[in-house]
């Protein structure tokens, strides 16, 4: 079951040009939608949830013209936005019941054994009964994700989910992701190259609202591998020209140290280094990688 995007742009009145003619295909399983802050992430996954037209371009979801029938995707989203909202009394278990009965369900008691089957699964079971608005950040992440569960969807849209949360939170939500049923289109959309590198089987990169590269982790690692270079130096000991194919600078236990692209850089003292993820999103940012 996949989800196929074409030509799809968006201007907005301001005159920013948030999507440029993207063109997408994601299969089922995890996606990973990666890009800086500002790169058109948020209206790309505004744009598939329906919550606003695009200018031009078409988006199809097992066959079905999204932009035409939008009631019947939404029949099929679950949508973690990266900002919600919650009614400031009002419990975990009391919110789910009553989004699950504007999702259609009827039946109080299948009503209720779903509900208690997300909080179990989000591991909130023991604080059903405390209000959403005094959860943590990683404690209504999980929330979110399940009010996104109601209703069996095929298709799940979760922005930014990580940002914010500490490591212990990040690896349970992680987890939580994972066990998502592999027959779910699930979209991650993320700055955080680690998110991708550990939950996703294929990705995208978005810049300035066009795709720079769709790949599987693999795949990209196999790109780089032989074209990347590491120099290590002292703190404030640079006083060379910093070329352009620097893909990133950071520090490592007090040294300045730099990663490069492409050609034999071992005459500037520079050994070669096995890639990373993180060396093909800046590469391929920077416009090095094609």
């Amino acid at each position: 079951m996949s989800l196929t995007i074409q030509n799809l742009s968006k201007t907005y009145p301001n005159g920013v040009h948030a999507l440029q003619g993207i063109n997408l295909n994601i299969p089922a399983g995890m996606f990973g939608l990666l890009g800086p802050n500002g790169a058109g992430k948020s209206s790309l996954m505004r744009t598939i949830a329906t919550l606003q037209d695009p200018d031009t371009g078409s988006i199809s979801f097992h066959g079905s013209n999204v932009l035409q029938d939008k009631t019947g995707l939404r029949r099929q989203l679950g949508y973690l936005p990266q900002e919600f909202d919650v009614y400031p009394k009002t419990s975990a278990l009391d919110l789910l019941d009553y989004i699950a009965q504007l999702k259609g369900i009827a039946n109080g008691r299948e009503r209720k054994e779903l509900v208690e089957r997300l909080l179990t699964l989000t591991n909130l079971h023991d604080v059903r009964k405390k209000a959403v608005a005094t959860y943590s950040g990683g404690m209504k992440q999980r929330f979110g994700i399940a009010q996104a569960l109601i209703g069996d969807p095929k298709l799940m849209i979760v922005d930014e989910p990580t940002a914010g949360l500490d490591p212990e939170e990040r690896v349970r939500f992680h987890n939580l992701l994972a066990d998502i049923s592999s027959d779910v289109t699930v979209i991650l959309s993320t700055h955080i190259v680690s998110d991708v590198s550990d939950l996703c089987q294929n990705f995208a990169i978005i810049n300035k609202g066009q795709v720079l590269a769709q790949t599987t982790p693999k795949e990209a690692l196999a790109s780089l591998r032989g074209r990347i270079w590491e120099k290590r130096m002292p703190r404030g000991r640079q006083d060379e020209p910093v070329p352009i194919e620097l893909i990133s600078m950071h520090l490592s236990m007090g040294d300045q140290v730099m990663r490069l692209y492409g050609k034999d850089w071992s005459a500037t003292g520079a050994t070669p280094t096995e890639p990373t993820l993180e060396d093909f999103y800046f590469a391929s940012i920077k416009g090095l990688v094609l």
